[in-house]
């Protein structure tokens, strides 16, 4: 058992620093990173998949390597440029609508990743459900004319209702995240009437299998997102998208560039805008480097505690 703690290169969802607990067993390696918002029960589908990972080998793969975005924190347009334009990701997918930031800060952020992009690249924008439906209607439209066209919009509003409205006023596809990996039963959230797309992430679904029912019940096509894991997590999430049926959109799994380093030598980072599909998760052998504090680790080992104790 190891608890890391690696510095993130911007602030992302409110943290400046990736912390979690790296498990293993007879498999090889789980990852258990719940962000601090999710409460002791959500946090528990995220050590089934950290159990999984390490004590299970995942279901065969259908393919050897897969198409990922890159992704575009909050930052200025001439810092998301040149992320873009060094990831060699055809795909970029880009943060807006962080509380205090002004819509156009957004709009100057998705014209530069088009620059940057070109013509040929495809632009998808997150607003982590911040929206309500009208402002949500406005804010995608002048987002769609800044980007010269959206692939899809990820959770504009917090509700399944909200989605549904707004994906009746809007031609750009609404793609589901929160309304899915947070809902009480993933697999009963009927989201085929209010998204276009289904957001997949393996952690908070409780492991590749669990994640595989939930992407078929959803009906729709499904983008597998990370949760902002070292290379041990996302090789779960690869995992999910190699066993997918079908995969015709780019995975968001390319987010070991949010992070000052990785606890592998074998890191999970693209080439030419894509990821192999691994056997197992890399062995975390730089696991030391980035050890958590003491106070850090005691709280992680804390709360690993009293989630394993709601099982």
């Amino acid at each position: 058992m190891r608890v890391y703690a690696i510095p993130m290169r911007n602030r992302f969802r409110g943290i400046t620093v990736r912390e979690g607990v790296l498990l293993e067993g007879p498999a090889g390696w789980g990852e258990f990173c719940p962000f601090l918002d999710y409460s002791d029960a959500e946090c528990v589908p995220w050590l089934e998949c950290a159990e999984e990972s390490a004590g299970l080998h995942w279901p065969a793969p259908l393919r050897t390597s897969i198409p990922v975005n890159c992704t575009v924190p909050v930052v200025s347009p001439e810092r998301a440029h040149e992320i873009v334009a060094a990831s060699g990701c055809a795909t970029a997918k880009v943060k807006v609508a962080d509380p205090g930031t002004p819509l156009s800060s957004d709009l100057e952020r998705v014209a530069a990743v088009r620059d940057a992009l070109g013509p040929g690249g495809k632009i998808r924008v997150d607003a982590n459900a911040a929206w309500d439906v009208d402002v949500a209607v406005a804010a995608i439209s002048a987002l769609e004319r800044a980007a010269g066209g959206l692939e899809y919009v990820e959770q504009p509003c917090r509700t399944i209702e909200e989605l549904a409205l707004v994906r009746r006023r809007v031609a750009v596809p609404v793609a589901a995240d929160e309304s899915i990996r947070r809902a009480e039963d993933p697999l009963k959230v009927a989201v085929a009437g209010a998204a276009d797309i289904a957001v997949i992430k393996v952690a908070p679904l409780g492991g590749v299998r669990r994640a595989l029912k939930v992407a078929e019940a959803s009906g729709l096509p499904c983008v597998i997102s990370s949760a902002v894991e070292t290379s041990v997590g996302l090789a779960a999430g690869l995992a999910l998208a190699a066993a997918l049926p079908s995969l015709d959109h780019a995975c968001g799994l390319a987010t070991l560039s949010l992070l000052t380093g990785d606890v592998a030598t074998d890191s999970l980072r693209p080439m030419n805008g894509h990821l192999p599909v691994p056997t197992t998760a890399p062995l975390p052998d730089l696991a030391d480097r980035y050890a958590a504090d003491a106070p850090t680790t005691a709280r992680w080992l804390d709360r690993l505690a009293r989630v394993t104790a709601l099982r």
